[in-house]
């Protein structure tokens, strides 16, 4: 039988996405923003370095290609740690570019010049400014004095060598024809990178496909520029809880890099998961990245930032790939039975476990039926008997949940104690 007949695939692309190589300056990439706007979570604690290098050496396995050390401009400390981080990249000739998230003013880009000059490696400078309508009523702005704030920030970066991405705040809420102006002038100005933001997390997909449109389609051309020569990046939020089908339309839209973070840590609600868009364009075939360690990486960023990773978060939480219902096990199990792991792995799951570094796992409950029982039992090591399928079959049978281990262990005992 041939895998692919066993699977009917409503998920095939069968329309057409303009992705054509030539119009763009890279490859699909990712940037990873965790040890920056992740850490901005209200509940989460600042790893200590050597973590977060740590999850640097994790980001580096799973082939990101570019990370956000931090912000500058939060002070001294938040400077020494970027500069370790910097250390950790280049000792180790990693292939990850790092960049930090500056505010677009001359004082939170010094640093970087010294930096770049120590490590001689180049720093992408994330110079964010808000434009949206309200923004600029809160604090009192106006597109004269935006555009002056960008020309002096941008001005400074590109005339000391520092690489610009110009990120608008709340790009999914700004008027089209001021997001041109602002765009074009830093285009003008020497910028090579564009970054869109939801920073509130308001776009649906459909406006994520019509603001990269009028990006890429109208200002960038209108402004004297290639597609190819200008990368575009896609930053969401998940107020809506869109952030991942938000990240997939983005690529869809042609974007050049999609930015997230681990378990989608962030302000509010969080950042758009990187962890899942990773997964889905995996399955989509559209990254052949080896995602093995991405479970590893994904339980070190829970532990070190100390937020939370709920047993039903999708693919890494504790109950992703467990059950103990027993029409489900008994598939599960029959699957297994074969020896075949690809079967296992996708008779009742949309994830293949393997493929990140999990396994399917069978438990006892008051759902359970003997299957499940004959299944632990084997794999535990005990002798099975009818009587003791039979007692255990009971005793599960009176649990509000499914049993832990120790307690299988437990009523076992109890069975041959009688």
């Amino acid at each position: 039988m041939d895998e692919k007949d066993l699977i009917y695939d409503w998920n095939e692309i069968d329309y057409d996405i303009k992705r054509v190589p030539e119009n763009h300056p890279h490859e699909l990439w990712f940037d990873d923003e965790t040890l920056r706007d992740g850490l901005q979570s209200p509940s989460a604690n600042n790893p200590k370095i050597e973590q977060k290098k740590e999850l640097i050496d994790y980001m580096e396995k799973l082939g990101i290609q570019k990370v956000d050390l931090g912000l500058p401009g939060a002070g001294r400390f938040h400077i020494e740690h970027i500069d370790s981080m910097l250390s950790h990249i280049k000792e180790r000739s990693y292939k990850i570019r790092p960049g930090c998230a500056v505010r677009t003013v001359v004082s939170d880009i010094a640093p970087l010049i010294d930096l770049q000059s120590k490590y001689d490696c180049q720093i992408q400078a994330s110079a964010f400014l808000g434009t949206s309508p309200i923004r600029q009523y809160t604090e009192g702005w106006n597109m004269e004095k935006i555009l002056s704030t960008a020309e002096n920030a941008v001005s400074f970066a590109i005339e000391n060598d520092v690489p610009v991405m110009f990120v608008t705040e709340d790009t999914t809420r700004s008027k089209p024809e001021e997001i041109k102006e602002v765009y074009t002038r830093a285009l003008e100005l020497g910028v090579e990178r564009i970054c869109i933001c939801d920073t509130c997390g308001h776009v649906t997909p459909n406006g994520v496909n019509k603001l990269l449109s009028f990006i890429q389609n109208e200002v960038i051309p209108d402004a004297g520029f290639k597609r190819r020569n200008i990368e575009v990046n896609w930053h969401g939020h998940q107020d809506r809880g869109l952030g991942v089908v938000n990240n997939i339309a983005a690529f869809e839209s042609g974007a050049d890099v999609i930015h997230g973070t681990a378990l989608g840590i962030g302000e509010r609600a969080g950042n758009a998961p990187l962890d899942q868009t990773l997964v889905n364009l995996s399955l989509m075939g559209v990254i052949s990245n080896d995602l093995t360690s991405l479970d590893e990486y994904i339980k070190k960023a829970h532990e070190y930032i100390n937020i939370p990773l709920p047993r039903n978060y999708p693919i890494f939480g504790d109950d992703a790939f467990e059950t103990g219902t027993g029409v489900h096990a008994s598939a599960v199990i029959k699957a297994m039975d074969k020896g075949d792991h690809w079967l296992a792995d996708r008779i009742y799951s949309g994830v293949p476990a393997s493929d990140y570094g999990l396994k399917q796992v069978i438990r006892i409950g008051h759902m359970s039926g003997r299957s499940n029982i004959i299944w632990w039992l084997k794999n535990n090591g005990y002798e099975i008997t009818d009587k003791l399928v039979e007692y255990m079959f009971n005793v599960a049978k009176n649990q509000r949940k499914l049993m832990k281990d120790e307690e299988i262990h437990n009523s076992i005992e109890e069975f041959h104690k009688n």
